[in-house]
């Protein structure tokens, strides 16, 4: 055993220093279409801003930034800086620029305008004396129409403040009905490795939230400092634009840029008046003689978890939902706000989406608390107005309760996505297909040979998501169907079940070679012409070791069915499924060792198989799967930042290189991958932005809208949540914690329709607003919410009783929370830092008493497949409850249900 994983860890650490050295893209290549293209801006002359917390360098000829370093770390700059001079060409944005739409009184035509668009000096307004440097933008535009733009930077003790005025010097009233500052930071990751990345690149996130709203930018590596842009005068953050004229190649190596938006009234009516928009779009009418100001401040904070105290240092309106901003119809939520200024008045729209009332209890230090009841399904804007006139903006999303909406999805899965053909060539008779919503129709073909493929996240995502949906509530229809699915499709099909591929898994069932298969079998109507378009041989191949973590699932899900519940009628023994589950795990290592190097998505299932090998004791391949797994981790462990994948950059191997270093003991590395997510796992009083994990480019391999394009609520999201959960349990303090992770938990079923339709992501152009019309590879988010929901008792030192996963009511001493999670089996009480987690039965709700230490659970009835709890309790220190309970040989502890009274005592 020793040997082979010796010969496994150096195998993958030649493998890992190879690939993460390796610049997939060379800067060459990449800009040499730009470098083609003529210099429109002198790059050498350069004006100085500086106060305790900025250095700022302006080129003297435009007044955009060419540096901005931070003083705490002068080293480092939130700019694209190094790229300056190949990026000193037209259209190319750069921060400083602005891009305005406009039209007189009496036309009805908009003009737009872009100071990237055509380079043009800028006239200086002033003296440069070292505090501000002011100019007109742009002399052409004020010649034409007679609007002239003034952009000013100054520096103040510890802000820096970026303002345009717009003046009005013709006959005629202007309106202005878009006004968007460009936002440029260096999350340009093309040519960087995944440390030179960490250490010098950013990715930001909006808080589209009016008169309240901000961007915070914040490093790779997750830690100090942090860049905040905040609004100033009369800039409201009404929406966020992509800059998609801007001339940067964007790929999996760079996300795009955006606009802060303004006023957005002019791109509402046209390109976006399709989409509802977060915020009512607005404009603003100069009248002649007249001039409007609009002003950003840039302030620095240390890390991400001081975001909001810094907003209130200030005095800015912060707003924390609890338990966020998905609200299901059966949770009493809460919204905490703190400003300096008085609550005026709160509306609603819809207006009967939700309730928001004044709660008559009090929270420390300033905090006053609302009471928030979700009414209608569906997305809720809510908008809070304060006593100097300012508005600040929450988006809310009604869902249904938790078990309804997970019961409406398995029903989708097996009826609407259930396949079944005889004689289908590829093998896919009884399976849970792909699908298209927009068309309300199976995909059995795709030019994507992987979506109607069965494998892949994006053709497998279905079915892995309609097996872990037995985790939570098993239907004996559904597992019926998911039994056959096993037997049929999956061991034999998409996983080989013989030969020397034994359990490798395919890249896909389907497969384009028209000249092997009958005529007909292709639509004509589809464009095989691509790379995707795999043939047989291609499709066969068991070399992509993301596909082996769903099939792994999969056969956990029918251990765990077979194991503790009765009356399935499954195919095989609780044994053969998690002895298929460990060999499907070692294959995966063994057949696909390229990719065995990244940390996987869905990892954290191979550290489920392990423990349940070890509780089974099924010692020999317990310590056979351990042994591959240190030596996995082992890799991981000698580099700085693990983080790769098929993509230079990524965001899902975060999540099993963190479960294991943690299980052997590598907190360094755990801390380190905890900051990553951190930094790209926000917390924002938005709910399609709250713990939504960034991915910017699955669209491509997985939707139906087929672009680079941040995807809200990704599978990332609940994914990333499973280490940032984790960590929260071992630290209940950490409210932070709880509040990311929960967030990107609930994520996983934020975008699932009302009849029970998991898509792929939700699209944040302002175009589109919506979900994506393909199922794609919604599965694998699933997996995350499914492994991962828990309800969560906490005591904060601030809010009081908070709960997470279900409702809190307190009287006298004794605090009860009865559970709204759709599986109602895992419960943490954190002030005594005890998990009940359950293998079968449901909880109902829980009962502490702070006085006497007590926790009285108590249990639903018995039904037709479980009339008995398995559980255990995990505790950091107490391993004895003096429960007179049997225990399987596994040492679940063992509760018969009655049809009555189902209570059990806990002493701490």
């Amino acid at each position: 055993m020793k040997h082979i994983s010796q010969k496994i860890k150096f195998m993958l650490l030649f493998a890992m220093v190879f690939n993460f050295n390796i610049k997939t893209v060379t800067s060459q290549e990449i800009w040499d279409r730009i470098k083609a293209r003529p210099q429109t801006m002198d790059v050498t002359e350069r004006r100085s801003l500086e106060n305790s917390h900025f250095k700022l360098e302006l080129l003297k000829s435009s007044h955009i930034v060419a540096k901005m370093n931070p003083t705490i770390d002068a080293t480092f700059d939130f700019v694209p800086s190094e790229l300056l001079e190949i990026r000193s060409r037209d259209s190319l944005y750069h921060l400083g620029d602005v891009n305005i739409m406009y039209r007189f009184s009496g036309d009805a035509d908009w003009k737009a305008y872009s100071s990237a668009r055509k380079r043009e000096p800028v006239k200086p307004m002033e003296e440069f004396k070292g505090k501000s440097i002011s100019g007109l933008v742009s002399s052409r535009l004020k010649e034409a129409d007679k609007l002239s733009i003034i952009r000013e930077w100054s520096v103040e003790k510890d802000e820096l403040t970026l303002t345009f005025e717009f003046k009005n010097d013709s006959e005629k009233a202007i309106e202005i009905g878009y006004l968007g500052i460009p936002m440029i930071f260096d999350n340009i990751l093309h040519g960087k490795n995944l440390e030179e990345a960490h250490l010098e690149k950013v990715f930001y996130d909006p808080y589209i939230g009016g008169d309240a709203g901000y961007l915070q930018v914040v490093r790779l590596h997750g830690k100090s400092p942090v860049l905040l842009v905040v609004p100033d005068k009369n800039a409201s953050f009404e929406a966020y634009s992509p800059l998609l004229d801007d001339r940067t190649p964007r790929n999996i190596t760079f996300e795009g840029f955006h606009d802060w938006v303004i006023h957005s009234k002019a791109k509402a009516e046209h390109e976006w008046k399709e989409a509802d928009q977060w915020i009512k779009p607005s404009s603003k009418v100069i009248e002649p003689g007249q001039s409007y100001k609009s002003s950003l401040k840039f302030m620095i904070a240390d890390n991400v978890q001081s975001i909001e105290s810094k907003l209130i240092a200030k005095e800015r309106p912060v707003a924390i939902g609890l338990p966020g901003y998905v609200i299901a119809k059966d949770v009493a939520a809460r919204l905490q706000l703190k400003a300096a200024q008085k609550v005026k008045s709160i509306n609603v729209f819809p207006k009967d989406a939700l309730s928001i009332s004044k709660s008559n209890k009090k929270d420390k230090k300033g905090w006053d608390r609302y009471d928030v009841k979700g009414l209608k399904w569906g997305r809720a804007r809510v908008e809070v107005t304060y006593d100097d006139g300012s508005v600040q903006v929450l988006s809310y999303k009604v869902i249904d309760s938790e078990s309804e909406l997970i019961a409406k999805m398995g029903a989708f899965y097996t009826n609407q996505q259930w396949f079944e053909d005889e004689k289908d060539p590829f093998g896919r008779h009884q399976s849970v297909i792909s699908y298209d919503y927009e068309k309300k129709a199976q995909v059995k073909q795709d030019s994507r040979a992987w979506i109607p493929g069965l494998s892949d996240e994006a053709g497998a995502g279905s079915w892995l998501a309609a097996m872990m949906k037995q985790v939570i509530d098993p239907k004996k229809d559904e597992v019926a169907k998911m039994n056959t699915f096993m037997h049929e499709v999956l061991w034999g099909g998409i996983q080989y079940n013989e030969g020397p591929k034994q359990y490798g898994v395919k890249k896909s069932v389907f497969f384009y070679e028209p000249d092997s298969m009958p005529e007909g079998t292709y639509s004509s109507d589809i464009n095989y012409n691509t790379w995707a378009a795999w043939d047989k041989k291609h499709a066969d191949d068991p070399g992509r070791s993301y596909n082996y973590p769903h099939v792994a699932a999969a056969h956990w899900v029918m251990y765990r069915l077979s194991r503790y519940y009765e009356g399935f009628d499954l195919q095989e023994p609780w044994d053969w499924y998690l002895t298929h589950a460990y060999h499907t795990s070692v294959a995966m290592v063994k057949l696909a060792p390229h990719y065995a190097q990244f940390g996987q998505m869905e990892g954290t299932i191979f550290l489920m198989i392990l423990e349940d090998l070890k509780r089974e004791s099924m010692n020999d391949f317990a310590t056979d799967l351990e042994n591959i797994m240190k030596a996995r981790a082992d890799v991981w462990a000698s580099l700085a930042y693990p983080f790769g994948s098929e993509m230079p950059w990524d965001s899902t191997g975060q999540e099993e290189v963190y479960m294991w270093a943690k299980y052997f003991g590598m907190e360094e590395k755990a801390d380190v991958t905890l900051n990553a997510i951190l930094a790209y796992m926000p917390t924002i009083p938005h709910w399609g932005y709250n713990g939504s994990a960034r991915r910017y480019w699955d669209f491509l391999y997985g939707g139906k809208i087929q672009r680079v394009e941040r995807q809200l609520h990704h599978y990332g999201s609940a994914l990333n949540a499973i280490p940032v959960l984790h960590e929260y349990i071992q630290k209940p303090e950490d409210l932070y914690l709880l509040r990311v992770g929960y967030a990107g938990m609930i994520g996983g079923i934020a975008n699932v329709t009302e009849d029970g339709f998991g898509p792929s992501a939700f699209h944040s152009y302002p175009e589109t607003l919506e979900i994506d019309g393909l199922s794609g590879d919604y599965g694998s988010g699933f997996f995350g919410y499914a492994i991962n929901s828990k309800s969560i008792l906490k005591n904060d030192p601030i809010f009081g009783w908070i709960g997470f996963g279900g409702n809190v009511t307190e009287k006298s001493n004794k605090i009860q929370i009865d559970l709204t999670t759709a599986a109602k089996q895992k419960l943490f009480i954190a002030p005594e830092e005890l998990m009940i987690s359950l293998a079968s039965g449901k909880i109902l709700n829980a009962e502490y008493d702070i006085k006497s230490k007590r926790l009285k659970i108590r249990f639903e009835a018995k039904s037709e497949f479980s009339d008995k709890v398995y559980f255990q309790l995990d505790h950091p220190t107490k391993k004895d409850w003096g429960i007179d309970l049997k225990k399987l040989d596994n040492g679940m502890y063992i509760y018969p249900l009655s049809s009555n009274k189902n209570e059990l005592e806990l002493r701490f």
